[in-house]
């Protein structure tokens, strides 16, 4: 099941931009139209609090009920504002009679620098409607393309490739840091809508068609963002979830052949699933993708989900839920997991970078706790750490280290105790880790003020508590390491 192509010319687009811009029709001002009330239950996908609310004819009350709110609207009122003729014609809205509403979704979308309008698909499932998601859905806005968003390391790049673009999200952002962006999708549908995103914010990029790394087979990135259709399924159609080869290797292939275009130092970033099968570590399945890269790695697995909590909540993504076919596709995809010996599926994120090093560090790990976004500054801030971490104990005896800024300090007893029961290194930032230290561990990080190298600490640490030096430095380098590849330490020049 397809939709229509829509298509809206380069004049027509500078007079949607115009008119746009002439509303206000941006984040705040749609959210200041709606209220907490009814702006919280559109996060949610409930319009009813919203059109109870915005009843004037302003542009922007104007513009939230067409778009945020998929209702009807009076043509009399939608000619003062948009260009309805042409967004007609082009298929972007629908007229019936005096009412018009809208085909495909313009919404404002911003970051800290300003504002744009993503052009997308309608959003599915609004108000508890249960219809089938065509096959050639185009995603908006939705918590998986703002996750990437805030995990994407922001740093001045020549080239990046937004992978699998759907709607052209990934695009904006890159193009705030980014020379010159590569878009790519399979889908004919996902291309057309990015495109007019892209000029609708007048921004210029690369859009090509082809599925995974064909339309850059030869070609090397500085920078990958990629939220690919990861979704594991045995015979998935719907192009903006499903990749079409068998169990996680989508995923894999992200990864491996992603890592193999990737510039000097150049980044990838991806959302990504990978199947937990019965008898093998999780972390040793990804560990070979990752080996196999070369690459600097840290992988964050952030949830873990049942095969059949897996299948419920796919089948209710695509609108399947309450169909005549519901229990034989839910019958099908579970036995397949039953079949291949899936015990659950983990979804996370993937960093590499390509450091060049025939030491690459690797770091795979479970952490389902809450994390302060954006996270890319921490992110960045670990592939730098590596760079500490791949030196020999002799080489990091010489390193001279900090605390890292948001770290502090936690001495728990009862009141009146000479000595603390516990002494705890909290962050604050990032992935908000707190780790329990001994005594040793927290006057080395204390006496970590970037004017001592770590062996100088260490021997005067020992002084002071009155033990071996050699013995001293064995028990504390591997936790100064850890304490590094975690963030509570760094590199004194940066």
């Amino acid at each position: 099941m397809t939709t229509p192509q829509p298509s809206l010319a380069d004049d027509d687009i500078a007079r949607l931009r115009d008119a746009l811009s002439a509303a206000d029709y941006t984040v705040d001002t749609v959210r200041e139209v709606l209220g907490p009330r009814a702006a919280a239950a559109l996060d949610r996908n409930e319009t009813t609090p919203g059109r109870l609310v915005v009843g004037d004819d302003s542009p922007a009350a104007v513009l939230t009920r067409l778009w945020p709110l998929q209702d009807a609207v009076r043509r009399t009122a939608l000619d003062a504002v948009l260009p309805v003729d042409a967004l007609v014609t082009s298929g972007i809205l629908t007229a019936d009679g005096d009412r018009v509403r809208a085909a495909v979704d313009v919404r404002p979308y911003a970051d800290d620098a300003g504002d744009w309008w993503v052009v997308a698909d309608l959003t599915p499932g609004m108000d508890g409607q249960r219809d089938r998601i065509p096959d050639d859905h185009v995603l908006g806005l939705n918590a998986a393309s703002s996750t990437l968003a805030q995990l994407t390391i922001r740093r001045p790049a020549r080239r990046a490739l937004d992978l699998g673009t759907g709607c052209g999200v990934q695009t904006l952002h890159l193009a705030r840091h980014c020379d010159t962006v590569v878009a790519t999708d399979v889908n004919p549908r996902a291309l057309a809508l990015a495109s007019m995103t892209a000029r609708l914010n007048s921004i210029d990029v690369d859009l090509r068609a082809g599925s995974l790394f064909e339309p850059v087979r030869d070609e090397s990135f500085d920078l990958i963002a990629t939220n690919p259709p990861f979704v594991i399924s045995p015979a998935g159609t719907h192009v903006y979830r499903d990749g079409g080869l068998p169990g996680d290797e989508v995923s894999r292939r992200v990864v491996v052949d992603g890592a193999a275009r990737l510039s000097d130092g150049g980044v990838l970033q991806s959302l990504a699933n990978w199947m937990h099968v019965r008898g093998e570590d999780w972390t040793e399945r990804l560990g070979g993708w990752v080996a196999a890269t070369g690459c600097d790695a840290w992988v964050i697995q952030r949830e873990v989900q049942d095969p059949a909590e897996y299948v419920e909540l796919w089948l209710r993504d695509a609108g399947e839920a309450g169909q005549p076919d519901y229990a034989r596709r839910y019958e099908a995809w579970l036995s397949w997991f039953d079949e291949h010996d899936v015990e659950g599926i983990g979804f996370g994120w993937v960093n590499l970078r390509a450091s060049g090093s025939d030491d690459p560090q690797v770091r795979i790990e479970n952490w389902p706790h809450a994390v302060e976004q954006p996270l890319g500054p921490a992110i960045d801030a670990w592939f730098d750490r590596a760079d500490v971490l791949r030196r020999r104990d002799e080489a990091l005896l010489d390193a001279t280290l900090v605390v890292a800024g948001d770290v502090v300090q936690e001495q728990i007893g009862r009141p009146g105790d000479e000595d603390p029961e516990h002494i705890v290194l909290r962050q604050h930032r990032g992935l908000m880790r707190a780790v329990t230290v001994g005594t040793a561990e927290a006057g080395f990080v204390g006496a970590c003020d970037g004017t001592l190298p770590v062996g100088r600490i260490i021997d005067a640490l020992a002084h002071v508590l009155g033990v071996d030096a050699v013995a001293l430095r064995a028990d504390l380098l591997p936790r100064v390491r850890e304490l590094t590849a975690e963030g509570y330490l760094a590199l004194a020049d940066g």
